[in-house]
């Protein structure tokens, strides 16, 4: 039996293109690792089948019906590419530990699916090396290569091509989760219906971005955060305006929204302020619960 964690992604900066001719988006973005961690535990079964199971940490019940238990679960995509690849017939028993958000623009589900890669490998003693394993996460999902590395690192292609980038400091993050979930499916549509008529540059990361990160300056970071995908989750969820708008009135460095949303996120000056931040949020019962983390932290681990 082996024990992976892994942590969730934000983004700093989410530039989007106009859709490829494979239906892709282009993307040029940074991403960071907090610790808000699930767990994947893998047991090896002697009938060769991988299944999966789903644990919520508390009364998450409401978001059980959307994390698949079954083969459309990325974690059981991950081990069968990892079967496929190497020539492995074993099978496993995953269980997933869910602690960060369902849909909530955080990639969850591609965390799970890069702590599978990295459990098989350790439980089926393939021997693929990291680097191995985040060139065939490319395989599975624009996200679950940069879960393997951690840190921080720029994202292009669909957000698969991952580099290390020179960063200072530690941050510290307020999250306001919301009720319901948001399809990142239905915010690229979105995105692509409201710019159906414009001219949409090729995207890149914020010069003066990497600059704060290079200083370790947190006020000129929040300054530099942005997401091309905010006015189609704003259109979709409109409500989210008000949400973004809390952590602003708390003197929050930055407030942007995380992926695709709904999670809106908020730089904080240090724990005090990110624990003023929460409070605010919870009181004005703009979020179904919120979350404090601190990053960059390291990708998956086994434990």
């Amino acid at each position: 039996m082996t024990t992976v964690r892994v942590p969730a992604k934000i983004n700093l900066c989410l530039g989007v293109g106009a859709p490829r001719e494979d239906g892709f988006h282009p993307l040029a973005t940074v991403y960071q690792a907090v610790d808000l961690y699930d767990e994947v535990r893998a047991t090896a079964v002697a009938d060769g089948s991988l299944r999966v199971t789903v644990h919520f940490d508390g009364d998450r019940d409401r978001e059980t019906a959307a994390v698949p238990e079954d083969d459309n679960n990325l974690a059981i995509r991950a081990a069968r590419l990892l079967r496929e690849e190497t020539g492995i017939t074993d099978g496993a028993a995953l269980a997933i530990r869910k602690v960060i958000p369902v849909a909530g623009g955080m990639a969850g589900g591609s965390a799970d699916a890069a702590a599978a890669l990295v459990a098989c490998n350790e439980l089926w003693g393939t021997g693929l090396s990291r680097t191995d394993l985040e060139t065939l996460a490319t395989g599975i999902g624009s996200d679950v290569p940069f879960l393997i590395h951690g840190g921080i690192a720029v994202g292009g292609g669909r957000g698969e091509l991952i580099s290390p980038v020179l960063a200072r400091g530690s941050y510290h993050w307020v999250f306001a989760i919301a009720a319901v979930g948001l399809s990142t499916k239905a915010v690229y549509a979105e995105f692509d219906r409201l710019n159906a008529d414009r001219d949409v540059p090729e995207p890149e990361v914020p010069d003066d971005l990497l600059a704060a990160l290079r200083a370790g300056d947190a006020r000129a970071l929040g300054d530099a955060l942005s997401n091309d995908l905010t006015e189609a989750a704003l259109s979709l969820r409109p409500e989210l305006a008000g949400v973004l708008d809390v952590g602003l009135e708390c003197d929050a460095l930055g407030a942007i929204l995380s992926g695709s949303g709904p999670t809106a996120m908020f730089l904080a000056r240090d724990d005090v302020h990110a624990l003023d931040i929460a409070f605010a949020l919870a009181s004005s019962q703009v979020c179904a619960d919120t979350a404090q983390a601190t990053g960059p932290v390291q990708g998956a681990r086994l434990l």
